[in-house]
């Protein structure tokens, strides 16, 4: 009798239909660990190994047995079966192997996530059972309802917890405690997912669509251990979309850094996704401050007949940046003319003609005026209008590398009049430099701020206290 031949394929790493997500979990569960395979599928393969050796039966009696033949849990925070071997930079080498599917831990599904708590997360149990029902899970998955803000405020808990990476251990709120895990949680999923399952509860899009709360997810299907890795999208860091600031889950613990786009290794090959259960704009973000501001919230918000809070932020974004005198009052929610001109200013000081300065906000407008980047109303020749005036905030992209403009030379000799140039070996200038920074820093210092706030880069307050 003649054996039938088959035709293999490679299963597409962000396909989620059964028969691709079929053939990559068949795949992960037949290598070895060593080899790539699928660290929980190995501890299962050798639990099941064991109790058949000795010709056990999984049930009431071999239960003693199954759980004896699973290794015991690794101390959260250490690497586990499968872990690669630490390096300095863990930027470029996440190193994040991850667990398998499996239901929450320690909390009711769909009890959601508690507080980020001090207590010790809970060890994972017994692996075989867990890998059985991942193999037949059905690929209908379950959407929970969310919004942008929400994900986001989910993904702080952890930062804020600084939970320690582990792909055997679970935190308190029932998740495993790596990056496919972390995504469960910050999506509320039923259950804890792995870089190989994710698709299925979410849409591919393409990078200049991302927005905060979607993701950036690469799956090495042919072994899943060595580079599959995902991100949480938290905004856009720069006007040109080249970083970005990811929330991760990666050793030793729960981040959120700036990250170029769209990661520090296999950049080519992070695909986008967004939630499927995604609903509206709520939560954290909105069009208040925060990362989830910063992404363009569509032309139609704009231009006569528009009445929202979009409008307002313009207003104040324009004012800050010289457009004050264009204001007899407000800004307020209702598109005005004084709202048209302003952005025009606002375009045209950036050098853009015709269609280019209509005075309607688009995605490259919107992108200068919330990263502080580009040119202020007036230009680089110096103060315009109202923006002259010491009450007025200029906005941050006056105070950058490569600058220059009269209000940095304004800045500069109201230091020396408060007792802060001593930095200056000449000047002030025009041009910003590294020693109108360290004046400003020096500045900063001196009203008891520390950290990020004493950056040597002046915001709204330094430039108020400066000049008072």
């Amino acid at each position: 009798m003649s054996v039938p031949v088959f035709e293999e394929f490679e299963p597409e790493a962000d396909c989620g239909c059964a028969g691709c997500a079929g053939q990559r979990r068949a795949h992960a569960l037949g290598l070895p660990v060593r080899a790539g395979g699928h660290p929980a599928a190995h501890g299962a393969r050798r639990a099941l190994v064991l109790v058949t050796a000795t010709g056990a039966v999984l049930g009431a009696g071999g239960a003693g047995l199954a759980a004896a033949a699973e290794p015991a849990p690794v101390a959260s925070g250490a690497s586990g079966a499968g872990s690669v071997t630490p390096v300095a930079d863990r930027a470029a080498d996440p190193g994040t192997p991850q667990g398998d599917q499996g239901p929450l831990r320690g909390r009711a599904a769909g009890s959601g996530p508690a507080p980020a708590p001090a207590s010790a997360p809970v060890p994972a149990p017994a692996s075989v059972p867990d890998a059985i029902q991942a193999a037949t899970r059905s690929a209908v998955p379950t959407l929970r309802k969310t919004t942008r803000g929400a994900i986001v405020d989910r993904a702080k808990t952890w930062v804020t917890a600084k939970v320690p990476y582990a792909m055997d251990r679970y935190w308190s709120d029932g998740y495993r405690q790596d990056c496919s895990g972390y995504i469960s949680m910050a999506w509320n999923l039923p259950a804890n997912e792995w870089t190989g399952s994710l698709t299925r509860f979410a849409d591919r899009i393409s990078r200049a669509d991302l927005q905060p709360g979607d993701i950036l997810l690469f799956h090495n299907a042919a072994s899943p251990t060595r580079g599959s890795h995902v991100t949480i999208f938290g905004g856009w860091t720069d006007a040109s979309h080249t970083s970005y600031l990811a929330y991760e889950q990666t050793k030793p613990g729960t981040r959120k850094r700036t990250t170029p786009m769209a990661y520090w290794q296999d950049a080519d090959r992070y695909v986008a996704y967004r939630y499927k259960g995604l609903t509206g704009s709520g939560g954290a973000g909105g069009t208040g401050g925060g990362a989830a501001a910063t992404a363009f919230p569509g032309a139609g918000k704009f231009g006569p007949g528009a009445d929202n809070a979009y409008v307002t932020r313009l207003g104040k974004l324009l004012v800050a940046r010289g457009g004050g005198s264009f204001y007899r009052q407000g800004p307020g929610s209702r598109w005005s003319e004084a709202d048209r001109r302003a952005t025009e200013a606002f375009q045209r000081a950036q050098g853009w003609k015709g269609s280019a300065a209509d005075g309607l906000p688009g995605p490259r407008t919107w992108s200068l005026l919330v990263t502080g980047q580009g040119r202020d109303i007036g230009g680089s020749g110096g103060p315009d209008g109202s923006s002259g005036s010491a009450s007025a905030f200029p906005g941050r992209g006056s105070f950058r590398p490569g600058q220059s403009s009269a209000y940095v030379e304004k800045l500069g000799k109201q230091l020396v009049k408060r007792g802060f140039g001593k930095h200056y070996t000449s000047g002030p200038g025009p041009r910003w430099t590294e020693a109108d920074r360290r004046n400003v820093e020096s500045f900063q210092r001196a009203q008891g701020w520390r950290g990020a706030a004493a950056d040597g880069y002046p915001g709204p307050e330094t430039w108020r206290r400066l000049f008072r």
